[in-house]
């Protein structure tokens, strides 16, 4: 179940979104404070493209809070809300709501990236 999962994902919204975390992983890049940033956006690229079957786990330090804060402030918003929206909207079927309960796993993710590991 998680491979046609996986391949519906990534051909109905999962490339969408998971090429807008690699774009900001680029832009993270472009400077050398903020590599450790975009380094982990090329990580949950990674996990956006290919969501099922995968646990987030929470946790971290005064650095991840500190990163957090500054990533909400710049990037973590808008992507937030967009996942949010993209997640809403798929829970209008009955056959997207799979689908919707991972956009609102990534929308949580877009808020608090840093500290989290994936298992």
């Amino acid at each position: 179940m998680k491979l046609i999962g996986n391949f519906l994902w990534f051909l109905f919204g999962g490339i969408f979104f998971g090429l807008l975390w690699c774009i900001y992983g680029c832009l993270w890049c472009i400077s050398i404070v903020g590599i450790p940033i975009g380094l982990q956006c090329f990580k949950f690229a990674k996990l956006t493209f290919f969501p099922f079957g995968k646990q987030i786990e929470y946790g971290g330090g005064i650095v991840s809070l500190l990163a957090n804060i500054i990533w909400i402030v710049t990037t973590g918003v808008p992507m937030a809300i967009g996942n949010a929206t993209w997640g809403l909207i798929l829970c209008l079927t009955i056959v997207g709501i799979p689908f919707g309960k991972q956009f609102f796993k990534l929308a949580k993710l877009s808020l608090f990236p840093f500290g989290s590991s994936i298992r």
